[in-house]
């Protein structure tokens, strides 16, 4: 395990919103080791979206810094940021952003190939993966024929293609009932590996419960349980 793994140092962030100056992170500090799946927990509007897009460079803060492989994410240019989200950060989201005219196993292959340019290489990983999850007789399906299940595990395979040192999901199962909640995060749990860390935003308590660790926002900085 590597403790600080993932650094955040004196992170704020605010947002204009009709000449008012909304603060929604405070300069917040944690540190979080390797090898844990972290609950991401707080009421709407508490900023957990925020600090998700800011950790996966989609965003920028105010002021403050977001230290990964010794190197703080916030200084570096937008093209090294297109890179570590290509290579070592991937993000699972709520609406699974599927390409609706690619079939599943298009959908997972394109994020390899991204990366790689080895078509029979990323057909290749996609497959296995997919099959892994359980989707082996549905790879051909296009987005539309699967259940939202279904379609929230080809939005993780594919999230997973690159092996990514960090995986974020914002309400991963936001869209999905019980059952379908308790087999994305079982398939989530086995993704927790050294040298990665999942961070997921939800709000399901029980959920959370399941997790190594529990983080809620809360005026602009965060609680830690255990």
């Amino acid at each position: 395990m590597i403790n600080n793994f993932l650094k955040i140092s004196n992170l704020s962030k605010s947002y204009d919103d009709n000449s008012e100056k909304i603060q929604v992170l405070k300069n917040l500090n944690l540190s979080l080791s390797d090898n844990k799946l972290i609950a991401l927990l707080g009421p709407s509007g508490s900023g957990k979206s925020t600090l998700l897009h800011l950790l996966a460079l989609l965003d920028k803060p105010d002021n403050g810094s977001i230290f990964f492989d010794k190197i703080d994410l916030v200084k570096i240019s937008d093209e090294e940021k297109t890179i570590y989200r290509r290579n070592a950060i991937s993000i699972v989201y709520q609406n699974n952003n599927l390409i609706s005219d690619l079939t599943a196993l298009e959908n997972v292959l394109i994020a390899n190939l991204c990366k790689t340019q080895n078509k029979g290489e990323a057909h290749k990983l996609a497959e296995q993966i997919l099959k892994s999850f359980g989707l082996e007789s549905r790879m051909n399906h296009y987005p539309y024929q699967l259940s939202g299940g279904e379609q929230q595990r080809v939005a993780i395979a594919r999230a997973i293609i690159n092996n990514p040192k960090i995986i974020i999901a914002d309400e991963p199962t936001g869209n999905l009932d019980k059952k379908n909640s308790d087999l994305i995060l079982n398939y989530l749990i086995k993704l927790k590996q050294p040298g990665r860390l999942i961070l997921i935003a939800t709000h399901n308590r029980e959920l959370a419960n399941k997790m190594d660790l529990r983080l809620t926002l809360s005026n602009g900085n965060v609680n830690i349980k255990s």
